[in-house]
């Protein structure tokens, strides 16, 4: 009875993974920019199967998906050349920033958006956590007014607020002389639905290197 009940508790564990893993569906298909909308050509192109973001003469820019979204959870992968400026937006206004910032002090995954006092809701003030010259893994839990980070399987920061409930998800490059040749790569992004009392199910904690 023993061997039972362990075996039943196994297979719901695994049946509870799989279905925190079903739903995901690629924004970007690693070819061209369907389901995106006039994305500026001299800003955003598609390379080596990747989604990339760029500007070469201090002007910047903004694209965005056709549809729009409100209660869901979004990962990425992406990877930075720096010095950049740069952000993943969703619900049109609220944004995952990618940058290294002096003031207010912060690093890659802070959460910006327009209007916010002290800039930021909250931020990130371990620079360690950014892979600075690789690949890193960004999630975003967005549910009714609760809003969560993730970076590389940390969790950055929490927040309730209901100001934006719906709207699309946007890549940022951002002006400025200083980011002039700055370069964001999204290598994939996934976007899940999410029902009203569906809660987070945060990223595995990358593994250590031997």
């Amino acid at each position: 009875m023993k061997r039972t009940a362990s075996v039943l508790l196994g297979l719901l564990l695994v049946g509870a993974v799989a279905t925190a893993a079903e739903g995901w569906k690629p924004l970007f298909n690693g070819k061209d920019f369907t389901g995106w909308k006039n994305p500026d050509p001299t800003r955003f192109l598609v390379e080596d199967g990747c989604l990339v973001g760029t500007q070469t003469d201090g002007r910047g820019a903004d694209m965005f998906t056709t549809d729009s979204f409100d209660n869901f959870e979004l990962r990425f992968t992406y990877k930075v050349k720096w010095p950049a400026n740069s952000g993943v937006w969703f619900r049109d206004r609220y944004q995952f920033d990618i940058l290294k910032w002096r003031n207010p002090k912060t690093f890659s995954g802070a959460l910006y958006y327009p209007g916010c006092k002290g800039t930021f809701a909250f931020k990130n003030l371990d620079e360690s956590l950014e892979k600075r010259d690789d690949w890193n893994q960004a999630q975003v839990y967005a549910n009714g007014d609760h809003i969560v980070f993730w970076l590389n399987g940390t969790k950055l920061g929490e927040v309730h607020n209901e100001r934006f409930t719906k709207g699309r998800i946007g890549l940022q490059v951002h002006g400025g002389g200083g980011f002039k040749n700055m370069k964001i790569t999204i290598k994939s992004i996934e976007i899940r639905p999410l029902g009203p009392d569906d809660k987070p199910t945060p990223p595995p904690a990358p593994k250590a290197e031997k």
